[in-house]
């Protein structure tokens, strides 16, 4: 019994090996493209209903939170289902290695936005750069199996970051700031995913 546990370790272990030796493909274009839209209406929406973010920092919050939401739950079900097509055996450890190298970004930013929020509302104009600038180190930490142009992504989020947090003040909170870094960055992604997509098809 202690052999036959020690094979099946063995066995996790080289498919963990080999999990992370290979580039993830569970990521959709299509997907992607979609979430830069939702941040584009998003800052429709914010421009129609909060026209000064800084004196309603909740609702501010609570429009990008659901962008976020429906964004993350939309890329969590196509990636699901797109890696079981495209990994077959390997899908499970490719999910759990995407997800692991992401999580801690995303909960850095969810409690970020907490702490935030509930003790020092009027800080709220740092919310947009904070959530660039993590999203983008989640983007970092998920490049070593995706395509290499994903770095340039991660970079980009991160000049947005950091330019935004530069503001110094409330303009920071103009729903262009979001929707513009977030829907170009977003259609940068998908654009990425698709030539890497469209080459690994003509090599086969």
């Amino acid at each position: 019994m202690n052999d036959l546990n020690r094979a099946l370790g063995d066995i996790r272990d080289i498919r963990r090996q080999l999990a992370q030796s290979t580039e993830f493909r569970g990521y959709g274009p299509l997907t992607l493209f979609a979430t830069a839209t939702f941040a584009a209406i998003a800052g429709l929406v914010q421009s129609a209903l909060v026209t000064e973010p800084a004196r309603h920092p909740f609702q501010y919050v609570a429009i990008w939170s659901i962008t976020a939401i429906f964004s993350a739950a939309l890329i969590a079900i196509q990636t699901l289902t797109r890696t079981h097509r495209m990994h077959s055996g390997m899908a499970n450890e490719m999910i759990f290695m995407a997800v692991e190298q992401f999580l801690p970004a995303a909960a850095a930013g969810t409690l970020l936005t907490v702490v935030i929020v509930s003790t020092v509302p009027q800080m709220v104009w740092l919310l947009p750069g904070l959530w660039q600038v993590v999203y983008s180190l989640g983007i970092f930490s998920s490049c070593r199996f995706m395509p290499r142009p994903m770095l340039a992504a991660g970079a980009w989020y991160l000049l947005t970051g950091l330019l935004c947090l530069s503001l110094g003040d409330a303009r920071a909170l103009s729903p262009w700031v979001m929707a513009g870094a977030y829907a170009t960055g977003q259609s940068f992604i998908a654009g990425i995913l698709y030539f890497a997509a469209k080459k690994v098809s003509d090599e086969e």
